[in-house]
């Protein structure tokens, strides 16, 4: 009953109006996560390896450090330009409709005809949806560019993305790294710590994603914390396997 309750509310005409002018807005939710597991993930995939192989907590730290500014920033990168070849993508498909239309309109109003009948439009009722659709040229295009073309409308900032993607990369990733600042400590002692943390860190960020992608809680936080829990196992075993092959000193 109160589940039933909670849903018509999310539907009234108030809530459903507020929902999809939030979801018109940019979100850089995506970049945050993405930034925030691999961060995390690498940095403490660097730290267990390390560990594995008999490495003091100082070479831990240093590579850690050095791992978690020249990844975060070349994911960055690799984010930022991303974004910005989706958008030149996207502008230049704009560019292209705006030309078409103003060159040939009854051949495009032809498109967004066929493009509505085959979803079952007919009809009085499919003129007044080409009608509605053509009589607003920014309309017209933007339908073009999502119903013919499959682009996303949406104006995303690269720089805001990458810098995004960076900011969370650097953040979560240096996480792991807090207890090798701890030099009293003994080294698995300092692990030990590392592994909770990242353990927490994995859980929340996946967690979290269940805020927005509308999935359980507990499973989706269990399955980031899985698939980061191996990749630090993988890291370790490759760590301590190499040392023993090439007889590396710790």
């Amino acid at each position: 009953m109160r589940r039933s309750q909670s849903l018509s509310d999310d539907h009234t005409p108030e809530a459903i109006k507020r929902r999809l002018a939030a979801s018109n807005r940019p979100s850089f939710y995506s970049d945050a996560v993405l930034g925030g597991i691999d961060g995390c993930v690498t940095t403490f995939a660097i730290v267990s390896g390390t560990v594995g192989a008999g490495f003091s907590a100082g070479v831990a730290l240093v590579l850690g450090i050095a791992n978690l500014i020249a990844d975060g920033f070349s994911m960055a990168i690799s984010n930022y330009e991303a974004n910005k070849a989706q958008q030149e993508l996207a502008d230049s498909v704009r560019r292209s409709e705006e030309d078409h239309i103003e060159r040939i309109p009854e051949g495009e109003r032809e498109e967004i005809r066929q493009i509505f009948a085959n979803k079952g439009f007919s009809g009085s009722v499919l003129e007044q949806i080409v009608e509605t659709i053509t009589s607003d040229r920014r309309l017209w295009v933007e339908t073009m560019l999502v119903e013919e073309h499959g682009l996303i409308s949406d104006r995303l900032d690269p720089f805001k993305s990458g810098l995004t993607t960076f900011v969370a990369f650097v953040l979560v990733g240096a996480m792991p790294l807090l207890p090798f600042l701890f030099t009293g400590l003994a080294m698995w002692t300092q692990f030990g710590i590392s592994c909770a943390i990242a353990a927490v860190m994995f859980f929340a960020i996946g967690a979290s994603k269940s805020l927005v992608y509308r999935r359980p809680l507990l499973s989706s936080g269990l399955k980031t914390l899985l698939t980061g829990s191996a990749a630090a196992a993988l890291a370790f075993g490759s760590g301590y396997i190499l040392r023993a092959v090439f007889g590396v000193e710790g």
